[in-house]
C-alpha cells in the first residue's frame, strides 16, 4: 500500500478528533483570507479613510498573534482544549455576524481584534492536539491540517466576490475607479493591506452605491457555524459535558490505544520530561525559571532557530500574497489589472496543492529532507524571478513554484523540531507565534520598501529573506547535532550509573543464596 497500514489504523482510531481539528482549520482559512477583498466596502460602511481601515486589519493580525502566544494555556486537559476550541469557533461566527452592524471604525477594530484572538487560540490548540495524538507520526496529519488552511483561503474569495460593490463609496472619475479596482485586486485573496496608499484617490463625495457585503459576512458566519457544533459533538462523545452523558466509550481511550504501540515503556519517561520542560504550554511558561534549569543551550537554540526560520518563510508567504499584484501591474511587467489579479489566486492555489502533495511525501521522506528541498527550491525560484524579471510568463510560473515550495515548510518544521526535542518543551507555541510575527512584520516591512524603492525591490526582499531563512536552517541542523550528542552522553552516563548498582544487587542476591547452603 502507498500508506502504511499502521498510519491508517491510527487515523481510524482517532478519526473523530482529527476531522474536527481539520474542519476548524478550514474555517480558519476562510477567516484569514476573507477580509481582504471586503476592505473598500467596510471603509464605506464605517465612513472611514483607507488609512484608518488598514489599522483595523492590523488589530486583527496583532490579536491573532497574542492568541497564538497564549493558546497553549488551554492544552493541560482535553476538556480545557476542546472548550477553548468551541468558544473560539463560536466567537468567530458571532463576530462575523455582527460586523455588518459596525458603523464605527473603532467598533469594527474591536470586533476584528476579538476574532483574531479566537483564531490565534485555534491555531495553537489544533496543532498541539494533533502532535499530542500522533507524536512521531504527526507529520502526515499536520500536512493535511495546513492543507485545509490553504483550501479555505482559496474558497473564501469566491464567497465574497458576488457581493462586492464596484464603485466604492461614490461616483468617481475614470482614473479614480481604476485606482479602486487596483486596490481591490491587490487585496483580494489576502488579508494583507498596504499602509502607504494615497488617500486622495478614494474620495467620499458623490452618491454611494448600495453595498451587499453584509450578505457575504452572514454567509461566512453560517458556513463557520457547523465548526463549533462539531467540537461540541466531540465533547459529547468524550463525555466531557456533565449534563449530557454519553453511552459510547470515550475516544480518549482509543487514542491511548493508538499511541500505546509506539510509546511503550518510553511513554511515562517522555511525559515526565515533558512536565519538567513545561510541556506544550504557552510561550510564556517557557520563560519560567523552574522549567529552564539543567537544560542545555542546544535545547533553547532549537526553539529560537526553528522560530526564526518560520519568521522568514511565513513572512515571505504573507508579503508575496499581498504585493505580487502590485509588482505585476508596475513596470517592467505592466500587466493588465485583471490579468495581474490572478497572481494571488494562483499563489494560494499552489499552496493548497503543495500541502495536499506533501501529505504522501511526508510519509515517504523525513521532515528535514523536505525542509532542505523546499527552502532551496524557494531560493532558486526567487532567483529565477529576479533573472527573468521582464518575463510575464515566468512570473506566473514562478508564482506557482513559489507557492508549492513554501506550502509545507511550516508543518515540516513543526514535526521536525518536535521530533528533535522528543515532544517536550514549547516548540509548537514558539513556532506558531514566530510564524505569526513574521507574517505581520514582513508585510509592513516589504510594503514600505516597495513604496519607497520601487517594485523591483519586492523580489529582492524575497531573495534576501529566503537566504536568511536557509542560513538559519543550517544553524538549526548544527544545534540538532549538538543536542543529539548531549542526549547520547546523558544516556551513557545514566547507563554507567545503573550498571554498578545492578552488579551490587546481583552480588547481594548471590550472597543471600549461598548463606543457606553453608549453614
Amino acid at each position: 500500500m502507498f500508506v502504511d497500514e499502521r498510519i491508517v489504523t491510527l487515523f481510524k482510531r482517532n478519526a473523530h478528533h482529527t476531522l474536527t481539528y481539520w474542519s476548524v482549520f478550514f474555517s480558519f482559512g476562510l477567516c484569514i483570507a476573507f477580509l481582504g477583498p471586503t476592505i473598500l466596502d467596510l471603509q464605506c460602511q464605517t465612513n472611514s479613510t483607507l488609512s484608518q481601515i488598514t489599522w483595523v486589519f492590523f488589530s486583527q493580525q496583532f490579536c491573532l498573534l497574542i492568541g497564538s502566544s497564549i493558546g497553549g494555556v488551554f492544552k493541560k486537559t482535553l476538556f480545557s482544549a476542546l472548550s477553548a476550541l468551541f468558544v473560539s469557533a463560536l466567537t468567530i461566527s458571532v463576530i462575523f455576524a455582527i460586523i455588518p452592524l459596525c458603523n464605527n471604525v473603532l467598533l469594527l477594530a474591536i470586533a476584528m481584534a476579538v476574532s483574531g484572538f479566537a483564531m490565534g487560540i485555534i491555531d495553537t490548540i489544533a496543532n498541539i492536539q494533533l502532535v499530542t495524538i500522533y507524536q512521531r507520526d504527526s507529520a502526515v496529519f499536520l500536512q493535511a491540517l495546513h492543507f485545509f488552511i490553504g483550501f479555505g483561503a482559496l474558497v473564501s474569495p469566491l464567497i465574497a466576490d458576488p457581493f462586492l460593490s464596484e464603485t466604492g463609496c461614490g461616483n468617481h472619475t475614470e482614473n479614480e475607479t481604476q485606482s479602486m479596482h487596483h486596490f481591490r485586486n491587490m487585496l483580494r485573496n489576502s488579508p494583507i493591506v498596504e499602509h502607504n496608499i494615497n488617500q486622495s484617490l478614494l474620495p467620499h463625495e458623490g452618491l454611494a452605491e448600495e453595498s451587499n457585503v453584509h450578505y457575504a459576512f452572514w454567509i461566512m458566519a453560517f458556513i463557520n457555524l457547523p465548526v463549533p457544533i462539531a467540537v461540541l459533538f466531540l465533547m459529547y462523545r468524550e463525555q466531557l459535558i456533565p449534563f449530557c452523558p454519553s453511552g459510547t466509550p470515550r475516544l480518549l481511550d482509543k487514542d491511548e490505544l493508538a499511541m500505546g504501540s509506539q510509546q511503550g515503556a518510553e511513554g511515562s519517561e517522555v511525559e515526565q520530561k515533558g512536565h519538567e520542560a513545561g510541556g506544550h504550554g504557552n510561550i510564556f511558561s517557557c520563560c519560567q525559571n523552574d522549567n529552564l534549569r539543567g537544560l542545555p543551550v542546544s535545547f533553547f537554540m532549537i526553539h529560537i532557530l526553528g522560530g526564526m526560520v518560520l519568521f522568514m518563510t511565513d513572512g515571505i508567504v504573507g508579503a508575496y500574497a499581498g504585493f505580487v499584484y502590485t509588482y505585476g501591474v508596475a513596470p517592467p511587467m505592466s500587466l493588465p489589472n485583471k490579468t495581474a489579479g490572478y497572481l494571488a489566486s494562483i499563489f494560494w492555489a499552489a499552496i493548497t496543492a503543495g500541502r495536499l502533495l506533501s501529505i504522501p511525501l511526508s510519509y515517504r521522506f523525513q521532515p528535514v529532507k523536505l525542509l532542505m528541498f523546499n527552502l532551496a527550491g524557494a531560493i532558486v525560484t526567487v532567483l529565477m524571478l529576479l533573472i527573468f524579471y521582464t518575463s510575464n510568463t515566468f512570473l506566473f510560473v514562478g508564482t506557482c513554484l513559489c507557492g508549492l515550495f513554501l506550502s509545507s515548510i511550516f508543518p515540516c518544521m513543526l514535526a521536525y523540531t518536535e521530533d528533535i526535542l522528543d515532544y517536550q518543551g514549547c516548540a509548537t507555541s514558539v513556532l506558531v507565534t514566530s510564524a505569526g510575527m513574521g507574517e505581520m512584520v514582513m508585510q509592513v516591512l516589504v510594503g514600505s520598501i516597495i513604496q519607497t524603492k520601487g517594485s523591483y525591490s519586492f523580489l529582492l526582499c524575497g531573495m534576501i529573506i529566503a537566504c536568511l531563512g536557509f542560513i538559519l536552517f543550517i544553524g538549526l541542523l548544527l544545534f540538532h547535532r549538538m543536542h543529539r550528542n548531549y542526549l547520547t552522553g546523558t544516556t551513557k552516563k545514566s547507563a554507567m550509573v545503573e550498571e554498578p548498582a545492578a552488579e551490587q544487587n546481583g552480588s547481594a542476591q548471590t550472597e543471600q543464596r549461598e548463606e543457606p547452603k553453608s549453614s
